[in-house]
């Protein structure tokens, strides 16, 4: 609806020229780029110390690159020359060592003349880059992330590995195959054009129906709002311990990373371990959602679901887990109960990689600063949500090794397709975000972190984790880039709660659903810090916390058993007396709306 003030209709106009102009960079800000280019070009430029350094080393690199290559040189004509790595007085030629060492070329093919020579080359170039972009005096931190990260970027583009004459794996195969590797490659890259162009998921996906491979732990939906379903799943012992779960996972992801395959299902393990669980399903927003906000994801949601709870299972106290963003949604809310006084109707908080403090958010904080979220509040503006495609870019850029550039050789040069497992066809499953909500949870958290300031208004009232008194387990993955652990274990510096802190290894999901029995790899860190206890720097934690192999999920299972009262008889499913009647079979129908 047009605004009856020339100033709105101004505002208007700079929103949609702003939209227009996110649709032609690609939702990346110019203007923030552009801050940040300067900022560091022109300290650099005034910083003569810094230009000496990186003068220095250039030649040193030149030097070491020019010896590396004479010997590298040599040793591959003696080698061909007479079968041996020795010159013609018999004196052996040794193969140099690597001036720098990296994952991306540990196949021994890399190590033969030219290819050593490239790569090592590329590594140098690198390296080059990333001290120019680092300790530049003056420049503000935000924008030297920004800068090298950019640099990192359009360098990695340069990588011999990406390139078929410059790959010497992807040239064997080609000559092996008669570049029928290539062809291949080339019918994977039009069958994914078209899938893009269609809005289709990435081949394999099929394997991994929701419902049929995948969110198949029996259940049954017994509440629908506007924002979410709530399943209950069906018991799978004879007796379940009085207070139930609660699974909150983000809305910027379908709820079944919770419950993938039968094997490796969180949901599953804890109703197999005698506990009534509930999950949250929350719904794929489109235009018409577009003003739902934070404060309705809380009432509708959580505070909906835990009402829904307590009906069918009275008087009982709620074991709350929240996962990402659902941690942090449970967080505000549980602080909202405690403002309220009504805290006492959870009996513990469990909170899988979330953060409450945003000071130190990792680098998914290089997309976030005010010329960004202004880009892309213009953008949602006109759509009425963000994009699934949006924030899958931006998480693909962290990784852009493993997620873009290792897959397209592998695809496209080598011509093999990635065989898809669970946790990556759940992974292409992606959600929109209403627009209210989504700026909302940009500004008031990652913007101005008003949480962990205590300025984080519910319904209009400020909330404080200061007053978060239950007992607490909080899990951090080691490789976590969207949640990164460090920023997690700051839950320690506002709650006053006993918190038993876990460390795994593994990144923000596969850190998560780690089942017992499954990678021999697994392994955890656990502690316990008393309540109103003390807060140790976080390396000092990791340093002295207790190591264990396997699975966190047993551990998790133990917290929660000597939280938990004797087992009785299951609940009823749903409570169609009191309004929640049984209303659809697990997983529901929001999960499978695209």
């Amino acid at each position: 609806m047009a605004s009856d003030t020339p100033e709105d209709q101004h505002a208007q106009l700079d929103a949609r020229a702003q939209a227009l102009l996110a649709r032609i960079s690609g939702s990346v800000s110019p203007q923030s780029v552009a801050l940040a280019w300067f900022d560091w070009a022109s300290h650099l430029a005034s910083s003569p110390g810094k230009i000496a350094e990186l003068s220095h080393l250039a030649v040193e690199q030149s030097t070491a690159m020019s010896r590396f290559a004479q010997q590298s040189l040599a040793a591959a004509i003696a080698a061909a020359l007479g079968g041996t790595n020795s010159d013609a007085s018999g004196t052996r030629i040794p193969q140099p060592a690597l001036l720098l060492n990296d994952r991306r070329f540990r196949d021994p093919e890399w190590q033969n003349y030219p290819f050593n020579i490239l790569h090592q080359a590329f590594l140098m170039n690198q390296r080059w880059w990333n001290t120019a972009t680092r300790g530049v005096r003056g420049v503000e931190p935000h924008h030297a992330d920004v800068i090298n990260f950019i640099a990192r970027q359009l360098t990695d583009l340069l990588s011999p590995a990406n390139q078929l004459l410059t790959n010497p794996l992807a040239l064997n195969l080609t000559v092996k195959e008669g570049g029928a590797n290539l062809v291949r490659g080339a019918q994977h890259f039009l069958e994914d054009l078209q899938r893009l162009q269609n809005g289709n998921p990435p081949p394999g996906t099929e394997q991994y129906r929701v419902g049929k491979e995948v969110a198949v732990t029996p259940g049954k939906v017994v509440l629908r709002t506007p924002v979410m379903e709530l399943i209950q799943y069906a018991p799978q012992t004879d007796k379940v311990h009085p207070e139930p779960v609660l699974v909150i996972p983000a809305w910027i992801m379908k709820y079944y990373v919770l419950d993938l395959s039968p094997h490796n299902s969180l949901v599953r393990y804890l109703v197999e371990n005698g506990y009534t669980v509930f999950c949250i399903s929350w719904k794929n927003p489109g235009e018409e959602e577009r003003n739902l906000g934070m404060d309705d994801y809380i009432k509708q949601g959580f505070i909906a679901a835990l009402d829904a709870i307590q009906a069918i299972v009275p008087e009982s106290k709620v074991h709350a887990t929240g996962y990402c963003l659902g941690g942090t949604l449970l967080a505000i809310g549980a602080a909202a109960l405690a403002r309220d006084g009504q805290v006492d109707r959870l009996a513990s908080l469990t909170l899988l990689t979330a953060q409450v403090d945003f000071s130190e958010p990792g680098e998914i904080s290089l997309f976030i600063d005010e010329s960004q979220v202004s880009m892309l509040e213009a953008e949602m503006e006109l759509a009425g949500y963000l994009r699934a495609d949006q924030m899958a870019g931006a998480f693909q850029m962290l990784r852009s090794y493993d997620l873009l550039w290792s897959k397209m050789v592998q695809e496209y040069l080598m011509g093999e397709r990635q065989q898809l497992n669970d946790l990556m066809a759940w992974n292409a499953d992606a959600t929109r975000m209403p627009a209210r909500m989504h700026a909302q949870y940009l500004r008031r958290l990652y913007l101005n972190n008003e949480l962990s300031a205590s300025r984080y208004p519910v319904n209009g009232r400020a909330v404080t984790l200061a007053n978060l008194t239950l007992p607490t387990f909080c899990v951090g993955t080691v490789t976590d880039h969207v949640a990164p652990w460090h920023s997690v274990y700051k839950l320690h510096d506002y709650c006053p709660a006993e918190i038993t802190f876990v460390l795994t290894n593994g990144g923000h999901n596969a850190g998560v659903v780690n089942p017992p029995g499954g990678s021999s790899r697994r392994r955890y860190q656990v502690a316990t810090r008393p309540a109103n206890g003390g807060v140790r720097h976080p390396d000092e934690w990791q340093a002295s916390a207790p190591m264990h192999e396997g699975s966190w999920w047993p551990e998790w299972v133990n917290w929660l058993k000597a939280r938990s009262g004797e087992p009785v008889d299951p609940p009823s499913m749903g409570a169609p007396r009191k309004g929640y009647k049984p209303l659809d079979d697990a997983p529901g129908q929001y999960v499978l709306e695209r």
